[in-house]
């Protein structure tokens, strides 16, 4: 059993590294469609199609974005897939289009997810000048509401109302966060101070699924955690100390991951109360902290940064964490190494593909969710 344990992490990375291979296992047939909120983790595309608007700056649209699996930009914070796109996958649905891109079929679900995009609404940073430039209108509340717009078209066959209509369909919420806590310790804010926001955007994240719940039906909705952001080469890179105590035994930030655990540990407990508050739904805890921490703890297990550090960015230039904010991916001269899926970061903010295709697979069989995904559904 011991034996098993150890070899489940690799085995399965191994398999995220033939990235045109399919999971393993039947696909369930008991879920019908998927809508999915959160920031550039999962973003299909929304972003590029948001910031174009109000000519916001664009980099995710350019090479080496998309290399690995699409051989082109798609609008994706990676070099290949992201996390829903291999839920998706598990259980027959295709690609989700991207909210603003208005497709013309949605009936298997859409993705409103947003690269940038906070929990709590994006006038709180620029009235409390917690940033120095205007943010996209993309928050929770906001993408919620493109949901709520969509219903009506959604269930317009269907005469049971919403709670029939999204019988069948998996909800994700998340994960949400990062920006928000990024915003704070950009804007200089200590640990403390930043930890005092965490009740704030837990509540918000935790409305949201009951909003969700009680006025659009949704039976079956996962929420994320957050990653631990304070190993990002970014962040790293931004916060940068000679303060040996500021890291620790990884070389992960102790203050923005302490934050990181703080949330973390309140969401997962208020996914418990939102639990006995609605026993007719079943509510997912998605571990995205845990994942991330055992690639970057055992690197050699996953085949990661051979010769390297785990905590250097694939696509990037300079520096202990290949990372600058002046020359960051998809500018040009700003180069992709060969092989992404040594790496676990993909730009020094988002995965590569092949941690994508492991925290999916963790979320979906365990031992990455409270309970795993596949088991949830079998037994709603």
């Amino acid at each position: 059993m011991e034996l098993m344990k150890l070899l489940f992490p690799l085995v399965f990375f191994l398999l995220a590294r033939l990235s045109g291979a399919n999971f393993v296992g039947s696909v369930p047939r008991n879920i019908t469609s998927m809508f999915t909120f959160g920031d550039s983790y999962i973003d299909t595309g929304n972003f590029v199609i948001m910031a174009k608007t109000v000519s916001f700056p664009v980099l995710n649209d350019k090479p080496p974005y998309g290399m690995t699996f699409f051989g082109r930009p798609t609008g994706r914070f990676s070099d290949g897939r992201v996390i829903i796109d291999f839920i998706a996958g598990k259980f027959g649905l295709p690609f989700l289009p991207p909210s603003l891109a208005n497709s013309s079929d949605i009936s298997q679900g859409v993705n409103f997810a947003v690269g940038g995009a906070t929990a709590i609404e994006v006038g709180f940073y620029e009235r409390n000048n917690l940033v120095p430039f205007k943010l996209l209108n993309n928050s929770l509340d906001v993408q919620l509401g493109w949901f709520e717009e969509l219903r009506p078209s959604l269930c317009s066959s269907t005469t049971g109302g919403s709670r029939e209509c999204f019988g069948k369909s998996l909800f994700m919420v998340g994960e949400f966060a990062v920006n928000d806590y990024s915003f704070f310790f950009m804007a200089n804010k200590t640990e403390a101070e930043v930890r005092s926001y965490v009740p704030k955007v837990v509540k918000t994240i935790a409305l949201a699924v009951e909003r969700l719940i009680n006025d659009d039906g949704a039976e079956f909705v996962v929420v994320p955690g957050n990653p631990p952001i304070g190993c990002s080469p970014a962040i790293l890179t931004l916060r940068q100390t000679t303060n040996a105590a500021s890291y620790d035994r990884t070389g992960c930030l102790r203050d923005v991951n302490g934050v990181v655990v703080y949330h973390n540990t309140l969401l997962h407990a208020a996914v418990a109360g939102l639990r006995l508050k609605h026993p007719h739904a079943t509510i997912v805890y998605a571990d995205f902290y845990a994942p991330i921490r055992r690639i970057l703890e055992n690197p050699s297990e996953f085949g990661v940064a051979a010769g390297g550090s785990a905590l250097k960015a694939c696509c990037g230039t300079g520096g202990d964490y290949n990372w600058n904010g002046s020359a960051v991916c998809g500018m040009p001269g700003v180069a992709a190494c060969p092989d992404p899926s040594a790496y676990v970061s993909w730009d020094g903010v988002h995965f590569t593909e092949a941690v994508n295709r492991y925290v999916a697979q963790g979320w979906l069989y365990g031992p990455y969710a409270d309970p795993p995904i596949l088991r949830a559904v079998q037994q709603h």
